[in-house]
């Protein structure tokens, strides 16, 4: 009998000159980049976390550990496409997974399409089953200060 099962993911990382920013796969222009031992795609981790919480997994640091000199700047596209590879190896299908981009800027809403389309397809599912979504933090906290970005995400797997 199959079981649904779900999980849940956040991950946070500081904003910093001289980087890239990467969301959900996308670079995104911007004056600042996220801070990271990979491309520091705070969306992405977020949503493998989650996916790797359904499956009563350890989180991606377990997998992807950041003193690891060999994965430096991995692109966080592959740490997804990995957590698909672990999720077919344990007999688990991916149903959906939802996301939350929490920062005051940039606008997330113009790239979340090309996201979910990224998302998906390290993921092996289809963009309708990936959601991407953004708020802000109302100037409050370090996402509010424009300090660093933080991504929430939920994701459901069935398990056999």
């Amino acid at each position: 009998m199959k079981r649904t099962r779900s999980g849940i993911g956040y991950d946070v990382h500081r904003l910093v000159e001289g980087r890239k920013l990467i969301l959900g796969g996308v670079e995104i222009p911007y004056e600042k980049g996220l801070e990271g031992h990979s491309d520091a795609d705070v969306l992405s981790h977020a949503i493998a976390d989650a996916v790797l919480g359904a499956m009563g997994e350890p989180d991606i640091g377990f997998y992807f550990p950041p003193d690891d000199a060999s994965i430096e700047g991995i692109c966080s596209l592959d740490i997804l496409a990995k957590v698909a590879e672990i999720a077919a190896a344990r007999g688990a299908e991916i149903v959906n997974v939802d996301s939350t981009m929490i920062a005051e800027a940039p606008k997330i809403l113009p790239h979340a399409a090309a996201m979910r389309e990224n998302i998906a397809r390290a993921l092996g599912i289809a963009p309708g089953q990936v959601g991407v979504k953004a708020t802000t933090n109302e100037r409050m906290g370090f996402p509010g200060r424009g300090e660093g970005m933080a991504a929430m995400a939920v994701a459901a797997v069935e398990m056999g």
